[in-house]
């Protein structure tokens, strides 16, 4: 049996990365699983993947910034699996690190639109489609950069990641009595191309990871197996926690 037999899940952010690899881990795992992206090509290719192995997986177009496009993805899942048990708000953007009067208020509204706002609508529009079903979980990706290690974060990135930090938790508080759980995942770096991006100069990707106790960046198994934790019953009791896994970063 795997731990999400019978649910069906939604992740956004699924073309690439850890969203994609949250997409297969889940269909092994035994649920029905929408995934979206604004990458179409790369999506398609991961929902023919899934497909060829046996699982039950299908790519929507999904700009999380979109109100229509999530709940069109809402009822995509609904329509074809019948239910919305699982929602994992997973996509998010990062931008170049400049000083706090140097960031142009359009930089600083894309950040926030993608990383804050996306979160907001995807867990609006689920919130419904999970109550008819007699609950389910919300899994919101955050950072480290939401909780602390200030001096070295990005001003916008770090602002809108704690904006889901505390997103979850009021969710996780209003929504108890639905019996609809919501927790926040808090890593330090990980190994995809999104970090890499973010720290292209190897000295100061050096330098970052100086900051890390265990000396290296997170995998992507390693956080989808968190993901996985939060998404199946295992995490039953389990609702407006923030969960570190980031090498110990935040014990420095």
């Amino acid at each position: 049996m795997g731990k999400l037999d019978g649910k069906v899940a939604l992740i956004s952010g699924g073309s690439r990365g850890q969203g994609a690899a949250e997409a297969e881990t889940f269909v092994k795992e035994g649920a029905k699983v929408v995934f979206g992206d604004i990458r179409d090509a790369d999506g398609q290719k991961v929902e023919a993947a899934i497909r060829a192995s046996g699982g039950a997986a299908t790519y929507v177009h999904l700009d999380v910034t979109s109100e229509d496009d999530w709940k069109r993805a809402v009822q995509t899942a609904v329509d074809r699996y019948g239910k919305l048990d699982v929602l994992v708000n997973n996509a998010a953007i990062t931008i170049k690190r400049v000083p706090i009067e140097e960031r142009t208020v359009a930089e600083w509204d894309q950040v926030m639109a993608v990383n804050a706002k996306g979160v907001f609508l995807g867990t609006k529009h689920a919130i419904p489609a999970m109550r008819r079903a007699g609950g389910g979980s919300i899994v919101n990706i955050s950072s480290i950069a939401g909780i602390g290690q200030s001096l070295m974060q990005e001003p916008a990135y770090a602002a809108s990641k704690a904006a889901v930090r505390i997103f979850t938790k009021v969710t996780a508080a209003q929504h108890a009595k639905d019996g609809i759980r919501c927790n926040s995942v808090h890593p330090g770096p990980v190994d995809t191309e999104m970090f890499h991006n973010a720290f292209p100069d190897k000295d100061v990707m050096a330098r970052r990871l100086a900051r890390i106790p265990l000396g290296r960046m997170g995998t992507v198994s390693e956080m989808v197996s968190l993901v996985l934790y939060l998404a199946s019953d295992d995490s039953a009791y389990m609702t407006g926690s923030e969960i570190l896994i980031d090498g110990g970063a935040m014990a420095m």
